[in-house]
């Protein structure tokens, strides 16, 4: 390995500083209490360090009380701080990557329950043991729940037929409406198919119709191979062979028409031909019997953590919320920590939240001093009784200090708050120092009491007077050591537990209240006039702000809104008066007897403004009509919107769970959702525990994942290094330099035959290491470039970006992906790309390089000899087109560019995409223009000495009009269109 790509803070980036015969030095502990220390090559197997150890271990005393040699296994801790036992004895060193180059010899640990807990906790990133540690009741039960829908789901799977674990495992990818346009697309009406027969090298075409199934193209497939080969007469069931999709892990089956599955779909749309391969139902059975061995282990093993069963319930007697008419009223006790001088003075504002409405709000007074062993005792009363307490209140706090007179710079900064904004007011400046919420019925439906200690968050809201921030979160802050802590007591109403009434009591609630109602006939129908206005709001968009008498009317008339406009249900909850039992009682009975919702409305309703438990459980009861394929576009936001939810165990996350295991393809989209949030703190529990069941439940899954997890910690490592010496030298060193570190076959070997992140279908088999390099932007991406299996293929590029966040991009591309999805059902194919993206963990991630594709800005560079004079080039574009497209195809081409062009126009505009300009501007050789890199949106343009560089909504240049008019400076026919 050349000096060039050393990193000397990282013994196992590289060889060259570690020793002349790059060893490295490490510590041994044995059971017998022995400690050696010997230097072994990093490269070296577990196995060859094993046997190098127990050959140094003669020579030590105790060394006749061990057993074995195969009786032992080394355990280290790894780069994420979890303990892992080295089970894989094929492994090299330097791909372990102990934290330190400490191993320990233990004993074969013969529990395969704790072996798994072992493999979930390397696979998330997350120990297990930090979950026990927590000793929390809430995680328990949760973890208990998630772990028996996964035993449940992992049972189920025990004996499928190969078939049916294909539909499991690679379920076929398809998209159900299609595009008028695709006729255009064909040849004579008919789709060419080249067929390739598995484990032999004859290859048919055949020109079939688009609406032909996949058993049929089998049938046409073997008779034509039997006549060739003259044995006509032979019996072959199609149904026996299943067409795979050539060089990719991607299956086409079902009694569905070809041009509905995507990859048919794609090929039409881009005029080339399909190419299957026709696989014996024996390989599929193989692959299913394997999976079958992991699954039937994983059902024998018994976990030594399994949750101990639950003891029987006592019979106690309860007190309903409902029953307890005196004010809410809590204590502040004390605050520790606070961020204040000695002298200041504290303001503790705080609010009674539903969502983001404020039911009621108090501020404590007088003003209470900010020295930490000041015991404050302040009572706040609420202007709301305990029985009207919705069942998902939410407390929220704000601490300020208010100082008499305007600080020195100096004194500021030692205050701290030179990162957060101060106000004055009077002569007074007032700056935040704490900011915090809690529930106020715990995760059972129990009102909240004793005493309780509230941590703040390092975040605070940006305006002083907006301090009351419902959305932040209420998990606990693990970090405790330095967090401005807040202390509270719930008042005692009873001497008995105080529950929320369960879902039949509140039923039994509402058919009384509708029984004793006087206005229950206006409440069913509000005649012509009302029903004129009531349209006319619920026409309007569904953003507008809504009036106090807007609202009533909704409220009274809510049972017409059921009747004639059931999408208007998220008008109705904002409507309704949370703070009053009676409403919220009436409201939680007429949910069920609502229509139930078209999935994409229905999204609306797991925003932050509808916390009901209620609300959301028939809001996942719509999602569940989803396809899995609506499902994968609407995924990204159903894993944020768990952010929202406000204990562990919810519907959102149950659903979650169900779909992803039951769809591998929907299970990797999840874990990589997850796992590359989850060193969030705010989230990292909740995170958490979902992909422990989703690994739990999918166990045959973890080991393709692990290999994406490997791939990309190698990917970290290197662009590390990368960056470390993109200093110290030039551009054409640094690419030899990788190409060189990426032929050392600890590299090759993690970076080959494994799934893509980005798309399981896709097979990263084979680097083609003289394509790779890194790329020139300040984080240095990589560009591993792999050969493509399918014959004739492009060649398979993707971009790993370390030290940006892709969350945004992530974000932008799926809001394309969906306006291309109502584009096309409407219709109108605008031939948008959408590629691939993906943040796979802090600050990293994943971007899919579209193949035969240039710049705008490489373009015109390439066909100027001016560098300066480039951008000016109207011809280069063109002529680029012309270069790759002859006669018809140059047609084509220029239509793919119209409509794309086209597309991308208003959708950034739209959008609010900014820093447009050639190097952000892609095109296709076959004409197909797309945009990249999409670091501002929503309108967060950039700007200079205050200037805002964007003056246009959207970038439609020279160059791409005299294109649309086939460089004829008269033909404004084409462009009009």
């Amino acid at each position: 390995m050349p000096p060039a790509v050393t990193d000397s803070l990282d013994i196992w980036a590289v060889d060259s500083q570690i020793g002349a015969d790059g060893s490295i030095s490490v510590d041994f502990l044995l059971p017998t209490g022995i400690y050696i220390n010997l230097d072994v090559p990093r490269d070296a197997t577990i196995s060859q360090i094993k046997q190098l150890l127990w050959k140094q271990a003669h020579a030590y005393p105790l060394f006749h009380l061990l057993m074995e040699i195969d009786s032992y296994m080394f355990s280290c801790v790894n780069q994420t701080a979890v303990h892992e036992e080295l089970e894989d004895e094929t492994q090299r060193l330097c791909d372990v990557r102990p934290f330190l180059p400490v191993l320990k010899l233990v004993t074969r640990n013969c529990d395969p329950g704790e072996k798994l807990d072992s493999k979930i906790g390397v696979l998330i990133g997350k120990g297990l043991h930090e979950f026990d540690a927590l000793q929390d009741p809430e995680v328990h039960d949760f973890r208990a729940k998630m772990r028996r829908i996964s035993e449940e789901k992992i049972q189920s799977l025990v004996g499928l037929s190969w078939m049916d674990w294909l539909k499991h495992t690679y379920p076929p990818e398809q998209e159900p409406v299609v595009p008028e346009s695709f006729q255009d697309k064909l040849y004579s009406g008919n789709l060419v198919v080249a067929v390739h027969f598995d484990n032999c090298q004859d290859v048919f075409s055949f020109q079939v119709s688009p609406n032909m199934n996949p058993i049929k193209l089998n049938e046409l497939a073997i008779r034509k191979r039997l006549t060739i080969h003259g044995k006509e007469d032979e019996e072959v069931d199609p149904a026996d062979y299943v067409l795979q999709v050539s060089g990719r892990l991607e299956y086409v089956f079902g009694d569905h028409p070809l041009i509905q599955f995507q990859y048919i779909r794609h090929c039409v749309m881009n005029r080339t031909h399909p190419q299957l391969t026709l696989v014996e139902c024996c390989t599929i059975k193989k692959m299913c019997e394997q999976e079958m061995i992991a699954i039937e282990a994983a059902i024998n093993r018994k976990s030594s953590n399994l949750p101990l069963p639950l003891p029987p319930k006592k019979t106690r007697t309860t007190t309903s919320v409902w029953d307890i008419s005196n004010p809410f009223k809590i204590t502040l006790l004390k605050g520790n920590k606070l961020n204040t001088e000695e002298n200041a003075k504290v303001h503790v504002r705080a609010g009674l939240f539903h969502g983001t409405e404020l039911l009621c709000k108090t501020i404590v007074s007088p003003e209470i001093s900010g020295r930490s062993d000041h015991v404050w005792n302040e009572v706040l009363e609420f202007e709301i009784n305990v029985c009207d307490l919705p069942r998902m209140a939410r407390l929220c706090f704000a601490v300020y200090a208010v100082m008499d007179k305007v600080k020195t710079k100096k004194s500021t900064k030692a205050m701290n708050t030179s990162k957060y904004q101060t106000i004055r007011k009077a002569g007074k400046v007032h700056y935040p120092v704490a900011w915090v919420n809690t529930m106020v019925f715990d995760y059972k439906g129990q009102l909240k009491n004793g005493e309780q200690v509230l941590h703040s968050w390092s975040s605070f809201p940006d305006e002083l007077e907006e301090m009351l921030n419902p959305m932040g979160t209420v998990q606990t802050n693990p970090y405790t050591e330095n967090a401005t802590a807040l202390h509270i007591r719930f008042q005692e109403y009873s001497k008995q537990p105080i529950n929320y009434p369960p879902f039949d009591k509140i039923l039994e609630k509402a058919a009384e209240i509708a029984r004793s109602s006087d206005n229950a006939a206006m409440a069913g129908r509000g005649g012509k006039k009302f029903y004129v206005v009531l349209k006319e709001i619920m026409e309007r968009d569904p953003l507008s702000q809504l009036c106090e008498n807007e609202m009533d009317l909704i409220w009274t008339l809510r049972y017409d809104c059921r009747e004639n406009f059931p999408q208007s249900l998220p008008k109705l909850l904002l409507s309704l008066k949370w703070n009053k039992l009676e409403d919220v009682a009436q409201l939680q009975a007429l949910l069920q007897i609502w229509p139930k919702l078209l999935p994409r409305e229905a999204l609306e309703l797991l925003d932050f403004n509808y916390p009901d438990q209620y609300v959301r459980e028939y809001a996942v009861s719509c999602l569940k009509q989803m396809s899995d394929e609506e499902l994968s576009q609407y995924l990204l936001q159903l894993v944020q919107v768990l952010k929202y939810e406000p204990f562990l165990d919810c519907a959102l996350s149950r659903f979650l769970l169900e779909r992803a295991l039951a769809n591998r393809r929907i299970g990797q989209m999840l874990f990589w959702h997850l796992r590359s949030e989850v060193h969030i703190p705010a989230v990292s529990v909740q995170f958490g525990l979902i992909l422990e069941a989703y690994c739990r439940g999918s166990v045959a899954h973890m080991k393709v994942l692990a290999k994406q997890v490997e791939a990309l910690n190698k990917m970290k490592t290197l662009n590390s290094l990368i960056k470390l010496n993109a200093m110290k030298q030039s551009k054409a060193k640094g690419k030899d330099a990788m190409q060189t570190c990426l032929k050392q076959n600890a590299y090759r070997e993690a970076l080959s035959d494994l799934q893509s992140p980005l798309n399981p279908s896709v097979i990263l088999s084979e680097l083609h290491v003289e394509k790779c390099r890194y790329m020139d932007s300040k984080m240095k991406p990589l560009w591993i470039v792999y050969n493509n299996k399918m014959f004739g293929g492009d060649l398979v590029g993707i971009i790993f970006k370390n030290g940006d966040d892709l969350r945004q991009d992530m974000l932008t591309l799926q809001i394309l992906r969906l306006m291309d999805i109502l584009w096309k059902e409407a219709g109108l194919d605008l031939r948008i790309l959408p590629y691939g993206c993906l943040a796979t963990g802090d600050h990293s991630g994943l971007i899919e390089a579209v193949s035969s594709s240039e710049t705008i800005a490489d373009i015109q560079l390439n066909s100027s000899n001016v560098a300066a004079a480039a951008a000016f080039n109207k011809d280069a574009l063109l002529n680029w087109l012309k270069e790759y497209n002859l006669g018809d195809d140059l047609d084509r081409a220029i239509e793919e560019f119209t409509l794309s062009c086209a597309g991308y126009c208003v959708a950034t505009y739209v959008l609010g995409i900014g820093d447009r300009h050639s190097d952000n501007i892609m095109v296709r050789k076959n004409g197909q223009l797309f945009h990249i890199d999409f670091g501002h949106i929503l309108g967060n343009f950039k700007s200079k000495f205050g200037i805002k560089r964007e003056r246009v909504p959207f970038i439609l240049t020279y160059d791409f009009i005299h294109v649309i008019q086939q460089g004829k400076t008269g033909n404004t026919e084409k462009f009009g269109r």
